[in-house]
């Protein structure tokens, strides 16, 4: 009797295949790289959202500036970091599934994203809850 045939390859050991020719790995740097541009254009919505900044030449000559919040934008801010600690937790989650051994890399860029975009909440919801 025959053995029905696998659904991977059992002849190609995964260990030996280079990380860049793996497509689980290729998908785990895509979904980082956009969580990375994501947090980019948290960023921009950000230095938008914020309030304006008046100097004393602007007092001066009486013009008036923005001095709360963006309604609309702060509203995407959140949401953008929202979805880059989401995000983070999928690569990390990712990772976990994949390195298992000690040579591994420790990938230290899905923690920085994670705990910068929490960060960034956690100091917005201060700010807009006082």
């Amino acid at each position: 009797m025959k053995q029905s045939q696998p659904l991977h390859n059992r002849d190609q050991n995964r260990r030996k295949i280079p990380r860049e020719n793996d497509l689980f790995f290729r998908c785990m740097v895509f979904v980082n790289v956009i969580g990375w541009f994501t947090f980019i254009g948290a960023l921009l919505v950000f230095h938008n959202a914020r309030p304006e900044f008046v100097s004393g030449v602007q007092a001066f000559w009486g013009l008036e500036g923005r001095q709360e919040w963006s309604q609309t934008l702060s509203i995407y801010l959140v949401g953008l970091l929202a979805l880059c600690v989401f995000i983070s937790v999928i690569v990390l989650f990712m990772k976990r599934l994949r390195s298992r051994r000690e040579k591994d890399y420790f990938g230290i860029n899905g923690y920085v994203l994670l705990i910068t975009a929490a960060s960034s909440l956690i100091i917005l919801y201060f700010e807009f809850n006082p």
